[in-house]
């Protein structure tokens, strides 16, 4: 039991050591710093799936933390139960006089640092946050009358005028780490204990600046796998929405570039109007009554639709835990429009599937192919899955490597008919944003 007055700085969307906002801060102050790392039991009791292999990424990359600080002499302090209860623990056995962490912008988040913050105040500890892992934040980036916005074009406008070489400036971790706390190794619960077991879904590697230079011209052919596949890094933070952001400039990586900024666009959005996460951004669109077949829902799910390409991608997502960009717009606009089932539905099955699942983003894109998010696709325009194929997929590589039934002639058939599914469409909206 150490009653040494020292910093903690709490990880959470952050792990890593290198160019990391909070953990530079406390190094600075005046206490030795001990990292701690909450395995959160009120996310992970709603984790139905018991293999979640995000689970193991994040268990994985905390006993590749471990192995770093030990290097250095010290360790990180790994918790599992809720927030309230291992902060109780913590403070028991610690002598704390700070909390540094980074900002967290979704809803629960919010609601459970704040509630920190005040339990900490209580008892004389300072808590502080930091700004890491978007390059602008909050009311950084506002209209002239200090009003968030909601249309991406002219955020991004002020988003590229506003970037400088201040908001991508690496944090100098390295050269204060020797204000670790010195500590010998402590113990990290098993995934077992937790309760899970381990996936074998692979992840995908953070080398990433090699695919830059040929992404604006192949980013929208899924065959090609042409993105990054950098989401999932950024999701936890095991590569630095800086270094990102360095290196595509350094690239001259526009396009990309403008992806890291829709990024930091929704977080905005989710920050300023928590309500979109199960409302629509637009309140008329709560109006629509869904038609919410559970049967062609399952369809969907398991990638079943008769719809090739929109197969394809519910195959890859399942089987890999990623879709491809373009492909998701088409799954998205399917279900909504073609469908007519509601896009919770859609958004929450991503919830549970996607390696790289952020709410800000996933929430945006979901109101975004319904159109009933800020900036999003007109209602009446409606992705015609045959046509984003021969535009997209055209030699159907991407098709056959997940749909290995369509080469041989055996794919179902389709469970409803493009035409009809528009007119529908359009006249279920109509009716709704007319009421």
């Amino acid at each position: 039991m150490s009653k040494k007055e020292i910093s903690i700085c709490w990880l959470r969307r952050d792990l890593r050591l290198e160019d990391h906002a909070a953990l530079y801060h406390a190094l600075k102050a005046p206490y030795p710093v001990l990292l701690l790392f909450i395995f959160d039991t009120k996310i992970l009791d709603k984790l139905d799936n018991k293999t979640d292999p995000r689970l193991a990424f994040i268990h994985d990359t905390v006993h590749q933390l471990h192995t770093e600080l030990q290097s250095l002499g010290s360790s990180i302090l790994v918790k599992y139960g809720s927030p309230e209860a291992a902060w109780q623990e913590v403070l028991k056995t610690y002598q704390v006089k700070s909390v540094f962490t980074n900002q967290d912008y979704e809803p629960y988040a919010k609601e459970r640092d704040d509630a920190l913050a005040e339990y900490l105040s209580s008892e004389g500890i300072s808590f502080k946050s930091f700004k890491d892992q978007v390059i602008f934040e909050k009311e950084e980036i506002t209209k002239a009358d200090g009003k968030p916005y909601t249309v991406f074009t002219p955020y991004f406008r002020q988003w590229q005028q506003k970037l400088n070489d201040f908001y991508v400036k690496e944090y100098p971790v390295k050269k204060y780490l020797n204000n670790l706390l010195q500590i010998g190794p402590l113990n990290i619960p098993t995934l077992e204990h937790m309760g899970f077991e381990r996936s074998a879904m692979k992840f995908p590697s953070e080398d990433f600046a090699a695919k830059l230079q040929g992404y604006e011209e192949r980013r929208d052919f899924p065959a090609d796998d042409a993105t990054t596949h950098i989401g999932l890094h950024l999701r936890f933070g095991t590569i630095s929405i800086r270094h990102a952001a360095r290196e595509a400039l350094k690239q001259k990586a526009d396009k990309w570039l403008s992806e890291l900024a829709w990024r930091d666009f929704y977080m905005m959005i989710l920050w300023h109007f928590p309500h979109t996460t199960n409302q629509s951004f637009k309140p008329a669109y709560d109006n629509i009554k869904w038609r919410n077949d559970e049967q062609e829902f399952k369809a969907w799910c398991e990638g079943m639709t008769g719809y090739p390409i929109v197969d394809a991608g519910m195959r890859q997502l399942n089987q890999t835990g990623y879709m491809h960009n373009r492909v998701r717009m088409i799954v998205g606009s399917f279900l909504t429009k073609h469908l007519l089932i509601d896009w919770r539905w859609g958004e929450a099955y991503f919830a549970e599937k996607l390696l790289d699942y952020e709410m800000a983003s996933n929430v945006g894109g979901w109101q975004w192919a319904c159109g009933c998010g800020n900036d999003a696709a007109p209602y009446f325009r409606v992705f015609n899955p045959e046509l984003q194929t021969k535009k997209f997929d055209p030699d159907f590589k991407y098709i056959n490597k997940w749909l290995p039934e369509y080469q041989q002639k055996k794919h179902v058939q389709p469970i409803v008919d493009h035409a009809f599914a528009r007119e529908r469409i359009l006249k279920v909206f109509k009716e709704a944003l007319a009421s």
